[in-house]
Parts: C-alpha cells; sequence; structure tokens
C-alpha cells in the first residue's frame, strides 16, 4: 500500500531534530506523501528545508490562527516568497478558531507547550476579525495560484462556510484538517470543493460522534492525516511510540499512519487496501503530486 498523509506538522521543534529519522521510519512503512504544513513565519524555513531534503516531503505555508499575534509587517510577502520558491506548495494551516477566545488560559497553556515559546500571562488570543482577515487573504493567495489550502476551524463551522461561499477558493479544492463540524454541514461543504481530514486522534472511544459523521463524507473526498506531533492514537494502536525528550508527553510520530488507515478501515468494513488506493486518488486530485 502507498499512504498518504494529508497533514502533519514534521517540522515540529518536538521531534528534537530527529526528522530525517521520522521520515525513514514512515517511509518504512509505506508512506509516500507527507504534507508538513507551517504555522506561522518562525517554522517556515524549517518546512522548506525539509521539502528540499525528503521528496516525500509536500511543503505548506500558512499563518495558523493561534499565531497571529506574531507576525511581522512583512509575513504576507514572505509567505508569497515561500510559496512561489518551494515547488509543489500549499497554503496552510490556516483558519478560524472561536474556541481560543472562550478559553484564554487554556490557549496560552497550549501554545506554551506544543509551540515551546514563552506565553505571557497578559498575552490574549487573535479577534475573530483578524483572524477573518488573515484567513481570507490566504485563501486568495490559495485562489490565485490554484494550490490547495488546508485549514483548521474550531467552533466556527458556521462563519467559515460563509467565508468560503462568499470569497475566492483554489479551483482544485481545500482541505478541511480533522474534521470536527457536524454532518449536515459536509455536502455543502463538498460542494464548495473540500476534502475532510480523518485524524487518529478519532479512533479514541469518546470521539464516536466525531467517527460517525465520516460516514457522510464522500468517498471521493475522504483523506487520512496524523497531525503528527499532536492527536496521538489510543495507545493500544500506537506502532511508533514516541516522546517529547522536554517532558515525556507523547508525540506522534508520522510514522503511525498506517494504523490511523487501519482504525478507519476498522470502523467502516472497508478492506484498507481498497482505503489506501482511494485516499491517495483523492490525494492526488487536490495535491497534484
Amino acid at each position: 500500500m502507498e499512504l498518504v498523509d494529508a497533514h502533519d506538522h514534521l517540522q515540529d521543534g518536538r521531534f528534537a531534530g530527529k526528522q530525517d529519522d521520522l521520515v525513514a521510519d514512515a517511509v518504512r512503512t509505506g508512506v509516500v506523501r507527507l504534507v508538513v504544513n507551517g504555522t506561522g513565519e518562525s517554522d517556515w524555513p524549517a518546512v522548506a528545508d525539509l521539502a528540499r531534503r525528503h521528496p516525500q516531503v509536500v511543503p505548506s505555508f500558512g499563518c495558523h490562527p493561534w499565531y497571529l499575534g506574531r507576525r511581522t509587517p512583512d509575513w504576507r510577502g514572505r509567505l508569497e516568497r515561500f510559496i512561489d520558491t518551494a515547488p509543489g506548495s500549499a497554503v496552510g494551516e490556516i483558519g478560524l478558531d472561536r474556541w481560543m477566545l472562550e478559553n484564554p488560559d487554556r490557549w496560552r497553556a497550549r501554545m506554551a507547550r506544543t509551540a515551546g515559546i514563552p506565553v505571557a500571562a497578559t498575552e490574549i488570543p487573535p479577534s475573530m476579525t483578524d483572524q477573518e482577515e488573515a484567513f481570507v487573504w490566504q485563501l486568495r493567495v490559495a485562489a490565485a495560484r490554484d494550490v490547495p489550502a488546508s485549514i483548521h476551524c474550531l467552533d466556527a463551522w458556521g462563519r467559515m462556510f460563509e467565508l468560503l461561499r462568499d470569497g475566492p477558493r483554489p479551483a482544485r479544492g481545500f482541505l478541511l484538517h480533522s474534521y470536527g463540524g457536524p454532518a449536515e454541514m459536509v455536502a455543502p461543504l463538498a460542494g464548495l470543493g473540500a476534502c475532510f481530514g480523518f485524524p487518529g486522534y478519532f479512533l479514541h472511544e469518546r470521539k464516536a460522534r466525531q467517527r460517525e459523521v465520516f460516514r457522510a463524507v464522500p468517498p471521493d473526498r475522504l483523506l487520512i492525516e496524523t497531525d503528527a506531533p499532536d492527536q496521538s492514537l489510543p495507545d493500544a494502536l500506537v506502532t511508533h511510540p514516541l516522546a517529547d525528550p522536554a517532558d515525556g508527553r507523547t508525540v506522534n510520530h508520522p510514522a503511525n499512519l498506517a494504523a490511523v488507515y487501519r482504525g478507519h478501515a476498522g470502523f467502516t468494513g472497508e478492506p484498507v487496501e481498497r482505503l489506501a488506493a482511494r485516499v491517495r486518488r483523492n490525494f492526488m486530485q487536490l495535491f497534484g503530486v
């Protein structure tokens, strides 16, 4: 089987410089493509470097809503330069996040843990106005180049739909990373060009509702992702355990992708080989690689 990871963050510092080994491990399990998503100006160079060194890496550059407050005045120009100089680039991770506005303390704690950067107690999440402006501009960049966009959304599905419906969208489509919206929105979003990313995290027993939503996803719009180093699978399904050397917390290895495929096939009853072939076709249609 040839496996494709539609969304991860291989550049993340929690991998402690072991990215070459992680890619080698993933390739040995059948992974042929990994879309590596930048989240802000500080990690775009690392994403570009990974793509130069590993032909399996599809680079994606974007400003994630969590990090909008850390933009420089030239962030737009820098983003366009990275996209235009890294062959096969996508735009992402971009999006909207109302959750962090309603949970600022938890947002700051997660920022500090996952990004490995100091977060002041006075730092506030970007407003929805700022998020929407940055999201629409980045979506316009993707549409102008007709490259796919990888989109994050938390607690803002209604507004996300409106912006996608009314604004420019890449003709080839876009990925709704780790889709957590309702089943009722799947068909309208698919009509706008959406693909839907299924992460291993949804295989936890408590995520039964999210798994059921994916039964509504059209067969030609499903993609599989790890979101490594985040969204770890249930312990019993992990094939490549990994820990953050800084604090010992569990880190999701990209080579766990095969286990995500098997988990999805297990709850739908589809043979995993057929699932893998279908997802690869969907991936090629969206990312064109």
